[in-house]
Order: C-alpha cells, then structure tokens, then sequence
C-alpha cells in the first residue's frame, strides 16, 4: 500500500491518533506504551501543542504511523508511534522528522517515554543528545482477577459525575475550568467512569478517572489521587476496585495502570496488578 504524511492540529488529531492507537492494540495486546485513551485523557485542557499540526503516516487502511508533539508545560513530549514494520517508513524517519518540527517550533527541552526494552527507540533518542530521567512503569490485570469493591471510609461518599453534573468538576483546581468541557470532546469519555470521594463535608476527598475502549476491550485507570489531607483511609482502594468493577461490567476484558511513584505501584500491585513494563524519559535540553 503507499503511505502518505497527513498532517492534522486540534481534535482531528484527538481522531487520528485514536485511531492509529487502536490499529495497534488489535494487532498486538502488548506493543507500544500509550493506549487511544491515554491521548485523550491529554485532551484535558487547552494546550499551545493543540494549534500545532501533528504529523501522521497514512496508507490506504488508515493511519500506520505519527509523532505527537504535546506541550506540558516546561517541557514537551515527543511520541513516535508506529505500527510494526511501515514499508518505506523507519522508526529513524519518524524520530528524524519529530525532532525536525521541534527545532522548527523553536522548543528548548523536550522528552520521550521509552519502554526499557526498546534498543532502538532508546539508541536513537541518545545519539541525539537525549539524557535518561526518571523512571515509571505500566501494570496489566485480567478483568476477571480484578479484587472485590472496597467499602469508603465511614462518612464518606463515592460519587461520579453523572450525579454531580451541575457542580464544579474535581479536577478543575489543577486542570483548569474546561476540563469537562473537553473530556466531553473525547469519544472514551463515560462520565459514569468519573468517579470522586467526597468528605462529610462535601469537599472533595480524591478523584479517578477510568476509561473503557469497546474497541480494543481495555479498561485504562488516568488520573487517581487522593488529597493529602485525606491520605492513609483507604479511598483510593476504594475508587480504584469500584472503578475496576465498572470497567469489567461494560465489557473491559484486560485492564491497565501506569504508575510513577512507589506508593501508586504498590496500590496497583496490591490490587492485583502485574508489572509488566518498567519505562525510563530522555530529555534533550
């Protein structure tokens, strides 16, 4: 088949890569790092990458290959994606032609998630100047093996935004006021899937967001976190096996987590997850 660059910005590319994401997951359950829901749980707030005109790999089946530019803040990421093997395109093209928009749009540090066993991807990104960061890693359940739901603490309320849509969304505070707006754009958005646990007195004690593909069959949990001052009662056990419960009951067969701190592996491994891939950043100042 011949395969043509396409470059698309905004939800074209929320589209696109979805797509690409699926395309993946179907051929392979365990190839590449990101899953359709990952990228559009970054959809969340308005980002300068969101003008920018991603580029995309395209034969006559659809997308086959992309490198998503994303703007975090200080820094930005720089994802190659690919399919298996892309006849005509390399995973050195893909790196080259990212590494080429970044110069072009003038960006001074950017990073990439590398999975620990990815020679290539790694050697690539060094050879280039990229330095190693910090390291993460990715848990995969059955659906089956998931644990019983655990009760919230006593005085406590698990709620999701289906019964709470006319009060603000918890992840505002640090996502910004169109968070919903723009979860609300994203094809995987369940809000039945937004759950939070609220305190006695109505604060808002943690939130989990957890997104069912009924393409792919997989559950991904993104963002958990519980308050501080909330800390060490046990609500995060108990967004996460209510979360897991209702991801398995529509339909979710493979379930996945990834986690940055000890703590967050620890409640996922306790839960009954496995480690099944450790990932390291490469930063390029």
């Amino acid at each position: 088949m011949t395969v043509r660059e396409v470059r698309v910005s905004g939800l074209e590319c929320i589209a696109l890569v979805t797509e690409l994401l699926h395309r993946i997951r179907l051929a392979d359950p365990s190839a590449g790092l990101w899953e359709a829901a990952d990228l559009q749980w970054w959809w969340r707030r308005p980002r300068r990458s969101d003008e920018v005109e991603q580029l995309f790999w395209v034969d006559d089946a659809g997308p086959v290959a992309a490198v998503i530019l994303t703007d975090w803040g200080r820094v930005w990421g720089c994802d190659p994606i690919m399919t298996g093997s892309v006849p005509g395109v390399s995973l050195h093209d893909v790196v080259a032609r990212g590494l080429e928009l970044v110069d072009a749009l003038g960006l001074d540090e950017v990073e990439t998630l590398v999975g620990d066993d990815d020679e290539e991807l790694r050697s690539l990104l060094t050879d280039r100047g990229f330095e190693a960061g910090e390291t993460s890693g990715t848990c995969w359940m059955e659906a089956g093996d998931r644990p019983d739901v655990a009760a919230v603490a006593d005085g406590f309320t698990l709620v999701d935004r289906s019964q709470r849509a006319r009060s603000p969304h918890p992840m505002s505070m640090r996502n910004g006021p169109a968070v919903e707006e723009r979860l609300n754009q994203c094809s995987l958005y369940d809000p039945s899937l937004d759950l939070a646990v609220e305190a006695p007195d109505g604060q808002v004690a943690g939130y989990a967001l957890f997104w069912h593909d009924p393409v792919t069959r997989v559950g991904l949990v993104e963002p958990m976190r519980v308050e501080d001052d909330y800390q060490r009662r046990g609500l995060a056990r108990a967004m996460l096996t209510e979360g897991l419960q209702r991801l398995a009951d529509r339909g979710a067969h493979r379930l996945k987590v990834s986690y940055v701190t000890d703590i967050a592996r620890a409640l996922y491994v306790g839960s009954g997850f496995q480690v099944a891939e450790s990932c390291r950043t490469y930063r390029r100042t």
